[in-house]
């Protein structure tokens, strides 16, 4: 195949930290409260207007707690889970690397008595029916690294007794989140957003924020874990005065992308452009002869985190180090190009492909991708062949 003439104006495709949005700069962050305790009544103010801006754009409910915590997307999760569990039985789901961290999480080191695990390779979805709602549920709302997401929220009945702890980060600003089905939702700024690494976000019910004032966990939590002080919650989390101290460029940051979010009309908005993406891969991939969805049910596939493996017969005919090799090869090839970078697959799924679809990239650059995948693919067999 003949090498395209065209790029992406925007090579970035990494799944996280994923690419900035169109049009954004450094001059943007010029509001960032610098210098400055992030404890002063301007920095609070700034962390105050980040968690509400988050409260407006992804329409949580005002009875609901929004708070910025420490350590990404892994720590507002862990928080959760040391914070809340414990108090009776607990179900954990995992279908990807990240919700297998949790099942460790919960089996090695929280050391749960009742608990009961439910794990599905890469591409599927365990059976969600299999939920004890009279217990606490833990899942991720999407698979990052296996392009595997939860359709919907039918599964998770309104009148649950345990707790449905969630972690969507890279779901929240690219699928619908069922607030009223959601107990505790987490996620990470250099997620869909295409934010600054290190913040967490984590979002609790009325009825998370009961379990945490009349339960005490048997473990010793670490400070940066802490939600509560004398049995009630620490409400200054959630009015802007964080646990440990934040960067204030990156809450700048994130404050410019959701300017962006409602520039483009907001949630829905940014929902239709990663479905969008989506729509282009699948277009692609229908006329590929050599590459797949890891996740081959529509209804479950992921419109962020597009995970593709590669189906030629010539590929899956070697061992999964010479694929790998293979793979590692092709994304070498795009690079050296300049039309692709950090695009392949997660290091514990199958040797494959991992495009970030979130509403931060363009439908165009994806587009524009796709023949140069073609033409890598196509040199790669063609230097095996000489080889031979």
């Amino acid at each position: 195949m003949q090498k395209p003439d065209s790029k992406p104006q925007n090579p970035l495709f990494s799944a996280g930290p994923t690419t900035k949005h169109k049009g954004w700069s450094l001059e943007k962050l010029q509001n960032a409260v610098l210098g400055r305790s992030h404890r002063s009544a301007d920095g609070k103010a700034r962390l105050k207007y980040a968690i509400e801006y988050a409260r407006e754009t992804l329409r949580i409910p005002a009875d609901y707690k929004v708070g910025i915590v420490p350590a990404s997307d892994t720590g507002a999760f862990e928080m959760a889970m040391w914070n809340l569990l414990g108090q009776r039985g607990t179900d954990v789901f995992a279908w990807e690397s990240f919700g297998k961290g949790w099942v460790t999480d919960a089996v090695k080191h929280l050391k749960l008595e009742d608990l009961n695990t439910y794990e599905a390779e890469f591409g599927v979805l365990p059976d969600l029916a299999k939920a004890d709602w009279s217990r606490d549920v833990c899942f991720t709302w999407n698979g990052t690294t296996s392009g595997v997401k939860v359709p919907n929220g039918d599964w998770i009945p309104s009148d649950r007794e345990g707790l449905s702890l969630n972690d969507a980060t890279s779901a929240v600003y690219a699928m619908e989140m069922p607030w009223d089905k959601l107990d505790v939702t987490t996620w990470s700024w250099q997620k869909v957003l295409g934010g600054e690494a290190a913040h967490g976000m984590i979002v609790l019910s009325p009825r998370a924020v009961e379990r945490l004032e009349s339960y005490t966990p048997p473990w010793p939590l670490p400070k940066i874990f802490r939600l509560t002080k004398g049995g009630k919650l620490i409400n200054g989390i959630f009015e802007g005065a964080t646990i440990n101290t934040p960067s204030m460029l990156c809450v700048e940051d994130v404050i410019v992308a959701h300017d962006w979010v409602k520039s483009l009309g907001g949630l829905r908005a940014m929902i239709a452009r990663s479905e969008d993406n989506l729509a282009a891969t699948e277009k692609w991939v229908e006329q590929s002869d050599w590459v797949a969805f890891l996740a081959e049910d529509k209804a479950v596939r992921s419109n962020t985190s597009l995970c593709l493996k590669v189906t030629d017969d010539w590929f899956t005919s070697q061992s999964e180090d010479e694929q790998w090799k293979h793979i590692k090869a092709l994304c070498k090839m795009l690079e050296e190009q300049n039309v692709a970078y950090d695009i392949a697959a997660y290091r514990d799924a199958p040797a494959g492909l991992r495009l970030w679809g979130g509403g931060t990239v363009e439908t165009s650059d994806l587009e524009a991708l796709f023949p140069w995948l073609d033409w890598a693919y196509g040199q790669l067999k063609q230097t095996a062949a000489v080889a031979a």
